[in-house]
């Protein structure tokens, strides 16, 4: 089980990304656009610079949503490969069956 703090951690830095999302966007947009002028495309990354940094997409972890265990994540499940097969085992998950040969 991953700390709290750590899981808390992350939940906070996905609802400052969905917040920030677009705004985001926006000064991006203005940044890379050839056509504006040079100091409105520096005015737009002066102010990227003052959103907080985990409001970024890319400061957040995928983690399972069982144990809050950050390594060995299957995005499609949404979960390790540790809860995965802990709960294969117990027969939890429709479908799945261990092998054995």
């Amino acid at each position: 089980m991953a700390k709290k703090s750590m899981i808390e951690r992350d939940k906070k830095r996905r609802r400052m990304a969905k917040s920030h999302e677009g705004r985001r966007q926006r000064l991006k947009a203005i940044m890379k656009d050839e056509t504006k002028a040079p100091e409105e495309r520096f005015e737009a990354a002066l102010k990227l610079a003052e959103i907080p940094r985990n409001a970024s997409a890319t400061r957040i972890r995928n983690r399972c949503q069982v144990t809050g265990r950050p390594r060995g994540f299957y995005r499609k499940l949404k979960m390790s490969r540790v809860a995965l097969r802990q709960l294969g085992s117990e027969g939890l998950i429709p479908g799945l069956i261990k092998s054995s040969w």
